[in-house]
């Protein structure tokens, strides 16, 4: 968990949506239909998650990562570490 949650830069409003969540892990995938929708964000730290296509070796990507049932918040496994207790995130297979 991070050292003291109410100084952590990457805590904004994410409580809002975020809070008791069921999240799964899972690689990225570019939405059929959506080709320019590429990659995605950590809701947390902005670390980006990319089809495993498109990482190129030594960058600094993600392909994979925990996301919400509807897909549509992502979060990398450091920030799911740092935040699982607060948020009181469940994890499902």
């Amino acid at each position: 968990m991070a050292s003291n949650p109410e100084l952590d830069w990457r805590l904004t409003n994410q409580a809002n949506y975020l809070m008791g969540e069921t999240l799964r892990l899972s690689h990225f995938a570019i939405p059929i239909g959506k080709p320019e929708w590429d990659h995605e964000h950590c809701a947390f730290c902005w670390a980006k998650i990319v089809e495993a296509k498109l990482k190129k070796e030594g960058a600094d990507l993600l392909i994979e990562a925990y996301t919400t049932e509807n897909r549509h918040h992502w979060i990398c496994p450091k920030c799911y570490e740092d935040f699982r207790e607060i948020f009181q995130w469940k994890v499902v297979a």
